[in-house]
């Protein structure tokens, strides 16, 4: 009798202990995201090397570590509510501090990504060179596999998942389900919680949050963008084809910094 008396207060503790602690749980619908883009150049440029270019690449890359640091560091903001969110540069000021790859767009392509989760529709600004295109499309769908791998990011517990998108391209992501908002960092999303952490391992690139301002946000922080020449996502990737069919394999990192 007295051990299963024992065995009840044990259980009824247990059921007091989790409901206090999920008392402290907070979860968040709205709120800024500070997110630190970072790109391994080094390894990024010895990529390029090719038997017509070896002499001029490795020459460059020789320059470029003796000037400039091994990661390029680009910090982005993202402004969400449970309906949408604006993805968009943080203006550092201006000018550039990287060389002869400085203006690279393939490693610092500047875009305004607004994403309206409630009717599945992205619409984004996306300048190359001296041409700006604001592309109105679906947002993606992605087949994500979440793994049982966790880690913590700015403060919060998030989970692994894996992805392939665009046919080739490798994705790793970090998501919270305390942000119960299916969002992320670029144009990624379809996770039940906001993605704090990105990593395309084979463009050694990486997104990670570096903090989360837990603070409404008014609906004129979610403005889509409205500049450029309108297409959609097929008339960008047409668009960019025909104006740089003669470039080679740097065409190709070109459109698939356009299209993430």
């Amino acid at each position: 009798m007295k051990s299963n008396r024992s065995i009840g207060i044990i259980v009824l503790l247990l059921l007091v202990s989790n409901a206090l602690f999920g008392q402290h749980v907070r979860f968040v619908n709205s709120g800024t995201i500070e997110f630190e883009k970072r790109v391994n150049m080094y390894a990024k440029l010895a990529k390029r090397f090719s038997k017509s270019n070896s002499n001029f690449m490795e020459q460059a890359l020789d320059q470029y570590k003796k000037t400039q640091p091994q990661f390029k560091v680009v910090k982005t903001s993202l402004a969400f509510s449970k309906d949408a969110s604006l993805y968009k540069p943080v203006d550092e000021g201006s000018g550039s501090s990287g060389g002869f790859f400085g203006d690279d767009p393939t490693v610092d392509m500047k875009k305004i990504i607004f994403t309206d989760f409630a009717n599945d529709r992205s619409i984004s600004e996306k300048n190359i060179y001296e041409e700006t295109f604001l592309v109105e499309d679906s947002v993606r769908n992605i087949h994500w596999k979440i793994t049982s791998e966790t880690r913590e990011i700015a403060g919060y517990d998030c989970r692994r998942a894996n992805a392939l998108v665009m046919d080739s391209i490798y994705v790793v992501a970090f998501y919270t389900d305390q942000i119960p908002v299916s969002g992320g960092p670029e144009s990624f999303t379809g996770l039940p919680g906001m993605i704090l952490g990105l990593a395309l391992p084979h463009d050694n690139t990486t997104w990670f949050a570096t903090k989360v301002n837990d603070v409404p946000v008014q609906q004129a922080a979610l403005t889509p963008p409205k500049k450029g020449k309108k297409v959609n996502n097929e008339g960008l990737l047409s668009a960019l084809k025909s104006g740089m069919k003669n470039w080679g394999d740097y065409a190709q990192e070109i459109f698939k910094a356009m299209m993430l």
